[in-house]
């Protein structure tokens, strides 16, 4: 097996302002450390020593008091299907909560909604707190087995993927909840099942099981938006990412239709039977709306067709706008059901209705595209101006939108750059795949393009834990583009050896290509910035399998990386936090203001103008009517309180955003084109020497990983993979066969 020496390509040089800009950020880096460092002026070291010891029990008085909540919440679900809650607690609870300005909505507002809310808003308070107290974990060999058993994976194979034992064991409580719930509700409706006219009893317990689907599909549909509100408290609590958690909104989206299509089929088949098929045509005005309903189900069936595996592979474009029906499909079913029973699923909602407007208002302002590098592969790093003060962890990602290609589309991409290392810049890596990179690609290698790009962003999404960093080694395994979450997990470990002075884990990546071209992507490990990056500190070593070729091409150290350098534009701003730097705090404010102000307009419209007509009978007032001024209500609370912290906090970003500029233009050196065009020009040659010291490349071969692994004789060792899912299946398979028990394996999701 062919094996050689990496050779770095060629690269462009920085200018020496940029070089010297840097280092005045290190010194005063340094001095900013020392200043952190010392006491506050004023308090005493034991009142500082004091008050850095309450604050860990704070965080656990509010972590078991979230738990108590959402224990209770849950527990609510699981006695909601009981008849001593339907016939006992449930009269006792309306006939005390039934007040003149919430009716009988205010009960599940109270029992359902408030929970969730309270959950979120003391958990952005207890993020805020924690963020100043996070340490990176240690590196002791004493891991903690029972923990690291419940982590590795137990199913690596099938529809589900990869699934650690506590996802495993959450799903299966899970599904308990859903069989006990189903099984309950039928044992509680035929005990007592009342037969009407000249109705059979198969008849009305096919109403009571139809009746009964759509109460279980209404419980999964209340988790259903958890996973995709990105910047929501309750995922983070957990060490949860929107990104990673996708597959759970996945899975409940496929049990949601199917309960609501079991749903609908079960009472078309009743209406049949019964010569009640004239119930389809029906919009009640004081109870269940039937044609709202079907146009739900229907609305949700084209969304649903679209989401599978292979149509959304092939025909992505299809699969993003037909998933826009959620809007329709949420409208439908909220008239269908009422608002009353919509309270049951509003803090999902209502969450995500947050979250969804928050990251509009952050899409309409374009950021400033400082640079793009493109690689011989075919492969791009786009590299934004960003607030210095702004800072994200490794593994976090952000979705970028370029109008220029489709005004429509939003895609995710990891984020490569470190914010400790590179305090003024954030990149991310493109690989051309598909039509949507491959008109990006075209309009970067353009000539005319040195304007640059209007782009706008929706993020970063950071994970709130670095737990690949308590490893005493940490092995990192990538096919193809799958290295981008690892360049930015090294960049921070050069930020560590470099200027913490820290001891940092032996590092192995190992990587395979499909062909020499694609090594571009291991110049990627050093930034474009120019700041200290030397990786002679870390103990790093790189294997490189390049499966396709049996030898290096003779020209590889020829291929040049091309620099495009763009214009600074005054409508373009540097990349920053939507809610400023105490966000969690400004999403609490946010929270918890926008869903008083709902409660507010609701009572004052119930006590004044239904109440007066309906006198909290319900059976008057259109239900219909009832709940669209509700929704607009909502959206009306969620647009203000979401706005005005907004506006305050970008003519802050402006005002950054112009001292940014003034030091960020470039030095002119021989004529303005070279500004802003600079594609000949070699990079120091320190850096890349390291790089190539830590290299070696494999011809014509694939990497036994199994080996690789258990060759690694460390007592605490973290597995990463990102890749093809077949090499992702294949390393959790060898962490989770018992052969090495050192083995962790740390399940990452990434973008590119």
């Amino acid at each position: 097996m062919p094996s050689t020496t990496y050779q770095p390509y060629k690269m462009e040089q920085v200018s020496k302002k940029e070089l010297n800009t840097e280092a005045q950020k290190n010194i005063f880096g340094r001095i900013a450390l020392n200043m952190s460092s010392n006491t506050v002026p004023g308090i005493s070291s034991v009142q500082s020593s004091s008050m850095h010891d309450n604050k860990p029990n704070v965080l656990k008085v509010m972590k078991i008091l979230l738990a108590l909540v959402f224990a209770g919440w849950i527990f609510i679900w699981i006695i909601v299907p009981t008849s001593t809650y339907r016939y006992t607690w449930s009269p006792k609870l309306y006939a005390d909560t039934n007040s003149t300005y919430f009716g009988r909505q205010g009960t599940n507002i109270l029992i359902f909604a408030f929970p969730v809310m309270f959950i979120a808003v003391l958990g952005c308070i207890y993020l805020h707190l924690s963020k100043k107290n996070v340490h990176t974990g240690n590196r002791s060999s004493k891991f903690s087995s029972q923990m690291a058993a419940w982590k590795r994976p137990v199913l690596v194979r099938g529809p589900l993927g990869v699934v650690s034992g506590i996802e495993l064991a959450f799903c299966l409580m899970f599904l308990a909840l859903l069989v006990w719930c189903f099984w309950t509700y039928l044992s509680v409706s035929f005990s007592r099942l009342k037969i009407h006219g000249s109705e059979k009893v198969w008849q009305a317990k096919l109403d009571s099981v139809g009746l009964r689907f759509g109460l279980i599909g209404n419980l999964c549909l209340a988790f259903l938006f958890f996973p995709v509100t990105r910047g929501s408290s309750l995922l983070p609590l957990i060490g949860l990412t929107s990104d990673s958690c996708i597959k759970y909104h996945i899975w409940l989206g496929h049990i949601v239709m199917t309960l609501f299509s079991a749903h609908a089929i079960c009472y078309i088949i009743y209406w049949a039977s019964t010569n009640q098929i004239d119930e389809m045509i029906k919009w009640s005005k004081t109870d269940v709306a039937n044609v709202p309903g079907e146009l739900a189900l229907l609305t949700g069936l084209v969304l649903w067709a679209t989401t599978f595996p292979r149509i959304r592979r092939k025909m992505f474009e299809l699969f993003y706008y037909m998933h826009h029906l959620y809007i329709a499909f949420l409208f439908f079913f909220m008239l269908h059901v009422g608002i009353g029973f919509f309270c049951m699923i509003l803090p999902g909602v209502f969450l995500f209705m947050v979250d969804r407007y928050l990251r509009f208002l952050q899409s309409r302002t374009k950021v400033h595209l400082v640079s793009a590098r493109l690689l011989p592969s075919e492969g791009i790093e786009l590299n934004f101006s960003k607030n210095p003060g702004f800072s994200y962890n490794p593994l976090s990602i952000i979705f970028i939108n370029v109008p220029s290609v489709s005004s429509l589309q939003w895609h995710p991409f990891t984020i490569t750059s470190s914010s400790n290392l590179e305090p003024e810049r954030l990149s991310v890596v493109i690989k051309k795949e598909g039509s949507w990179t491959q008109k990006l690609y075209r309009a970067l290698s353009s000539h005319t393009n040195v304007d640059g790009l209007d782009i706008s962003v929706e993020g970063p999404y950071s994970p709130i834990t670095m737990n690949f960093m308590r490893y005493q080694s940490l092995v990192m395994i990538s096919g193809g583009s799958g290295i981008t979450p690892f360049i930015s997990i090294i960049r921070e470990f050069i930020h560590q050896s470099n200027t913490l002075n820290t001891e940092t884990p032996n590092l192995v990546l190992i990587c395979a290509f499909k062909n020499s071209m694609d090594l571009t992507m291991l110049d990627l490990l050093l930034p474009v910035s120019g700041n200290v990056s030397d990786l002679s500190r870390l103990n790093l070593r790189i294997e490189v399998y390049v499966t396709r070729e049996k030898e290096a091409p003779i020209n590889v150290a020829q291929t040049m990386i091309r620099t495009i350098c763009f214009k600074p534009n005054p409508s373009q701003t540097p990349i920053s936090p939507v809610l400023g730097p105490n966000s969690w705090l400004c999403l609490a404010a946010i929270i918890s203001s926008s869903f008083i102000a709902f409660l507010i307009l609701i009572g004052i419209l119930q006590r004044f103008y239904i109440y007066p007509i309906d006198k909290n009978t319900g059976e008057i007032y259109s239900l219909s009517s009832r709940t669209v001024l509700n929704l607009l209500f909502m959206c009306l609370s969620i647009v203000v309180a979401s706005t005005i912290p907004f506006l305050i906090n970008k003519r802050r970003n402006m005002k950054d955003a112009k001292q940014i500029k003034s030091l960020d233009l470039p030095t002119p050196m021989t004529s303005p084109s070279s500004w802003y065009h600079c594609s000949d020009r070699e990079m120091e040659s320190l850096p890349q020497e390291s790089l190539v010291k830590a290299t070696k490349v494999h011809y014509g071969s694939r990497p036994d990983l199994k080996k690789s692994l258990l060759e690694i004789k460390e007592e605490n060792v973290g597995v990463m993979t990102s890749g093809p899912t077949g090499m992702r299946h294949e390393v959790a398979a060898i962490c989770s066969s018992g052969l090495a028990s050192n083995l962790h394996y740390e399940s990452i999701s990434f973008s590119w």
